[in-house]
């Protein structure tokens, strides 16, 4: 075999098979998966999410200028420049996962993430280095973004291969758990330290301490990934010598309907949840004149309670099957995108604000959990960890990184408050169709 060639271990020890676990210890290793791949992942988005809430911020200090619609906006395509590393990261992350394990892949991400994203708390403004600020700023985005691209598609892979078949989607439930719950931990972080700081010492030097937590955080993450052992399914390739040299062109030559239905789900599922998770609380402060704090904390309190709802979207999933699940998610967000944005833009109520981001949120719950197991089921496990990435990450860079700026856009150019809610519509609609051409995978096994 000309593809194939002896992994580099990365555990000790020969592995089992799969079909070898009893019961107990595959439930056992699928709750210490589901854990480590969801607490990694919180930590990751909470890094990458601290920007997002902090846009507001920092758009002044390191885009100055006499429009703050204009800081704004630069500061959100910052945002989005992060998402054009995200391929490469998950080109690379997903080759290391597949050639050498999906433990080494998952601990280098967190390492990487919660280094730059320390990086970020340190780096002087537009008043103390002029140009070379937002040049910085865009190069250490750009590093969040090539680590960011590794982890999702990673801790997907890994909680899916050390699940039982029948609860993928139950336990697949921690990975959305973990990185929507980023951005709640964030908004949390970044709400304490508003209340505890004036204006003017928010501006001087407040902002940068939810960016410094990451490098504790990240340790902790470490600790938990160095205790894992490779899965189960990666131990049996290994052992069977079926890693391959080249899983990038192995997937673009064998799987390429895979890597666009997956793309076209992710497009769906960022396309309307970074409305939610970003662009909200951009909104609601700098066009409605809410307070700071008071949507920091709604968006907490709003995201982490429609997160507590996200492990009943993975027993329907694994119950009913992914393509009910997600097509009825993405219905839904077409009923109510235009209403949301007609309440948030009509109401002066906080307590309503929250009710509407709750709902959103849970509707991304519902249109997330199905998405990462079905991931997992549409490639063989010799390039699944680069399928899912690349995938996924090319989706994201499609409709989420860019929708918060896309959303700022429309409301900038068109004056109306309600326009991002046909951006909702639009992506939701490719990914109803996108859903169509799948088959049912959450009764099957994963394809070896």
């Amino acid at each position: 075999m000309t593809n194939v060639e002896q992994p580099i271990r990365t555990h000790g020890g020969a592995g089992k098979p799969a079909g070898g676990m009893s019961p107990q210890r595959s439930k056992t290793m699928a709750r210490r998966a589901a854990i480590a791949g969801g607490v990694g992942t919180l930590i990751e988005y909470y890094d990458f999410a601290v920007y997002g809430f902090l846009a507001v911020t920092i758009a002044p200090l390191f885009f100055p200028s006499e429009s703050s619609g204009a800081s704004i906006l630069a500061t959100l395509a910052v945002f989005g420049v992060a998402y054009v590393a995200r391929p490469l990261g998950g080109i690379f992350f997903g080759r290391l996962g597949d050639r050498r394990g999906r433990r080494s892949a998952l601990v280098i991400t967190v390492v990487c993430m919660g280094v730059a994203c320390g990086i970020l708390g340190l780096l002087p403004t537009h008043s103390s280095v002029g140009v070379i600020a937002p040049i910085l700023l865009v190069i250490v985005r750009l590093a969040q973004g090539f680590s960011a691209g590794g982890e999702v598609g990673g801790a997907a892979t890994y909680i899916a291969e050390s699940a039982p078949p029948n609860r993928r989607g139950f336990f697949g439930s921690f990975t959305p758990i973990g990185s929507t719950l980023g951005f709640a931990v964030a908004a949390s972080v970044v709400g304490i330290v508003a209340f505890l700081t004036t204006d003017e010492q928010m501006d001087a030097w407040g902002w940068r301490i939810p960016f410094l937590l990451a490098l504790p955080l990240a340790l902790i993450c470490l600790r938990v990934r160095l205790k894992l052992e490779d899965t189960p399914e990666f131990e049996e390739m290994a052992d069977k010598e079926e890693v391959t040299k080249s899983p990038l062109l192995d997937v673009i030559r064998k799987n390429p309907i895979s890597v666009l239905q997956v793309v076209g789900v992710a497009i769906a599922m960022n396309g309307s949840g970074y409305i939610g998770l970003t662009y909200f609380s951009v909104y609601l402060i700098n066009d409605l004149g809410f307070s700071k704090d008071a949507v920091y904390w709604t968006s907490a309190i709003s995201i982490a309670l429609a997160c507590a709802t996200f492990p009943l979207s993975g027993m329907l999933t694994d119950r009913f099957g992914r393509k009910p699940v997600l097509a009825g998610g993405y219905i839904a967000y077409l009923v109510i995108a235009v209403p949301a944005f007609m309440i948030l833009g009509a109401t002066a109520s906080v307590i309503v604000v929250g009710l509407v981001y709750f709902v959103y949120m849970v509707l991304n719950g519902v249109v997330q959990v199905p998405a990462f197991p079905l991931f997992t089921e549409l490639f063989p496990r010799t390039v699944r960890y680069t399928g899912v990435s690349l995938g996924f990450n090319i989706g994201t860079i499609a409709a989420g990184g860019t929708a918060p700026y896309v959303a700022a856009q429309l409301v900038e150019s068109t004056g109306s408050g309600m326009s991002p809610a046909y951006w909702v519509i639009g992506v939701c609609i490719i990914g109803l169709l996108t859903v169509l051409t799948i088959r049912e995978t959450g009764k099957t096994a994963l394809p070896t």
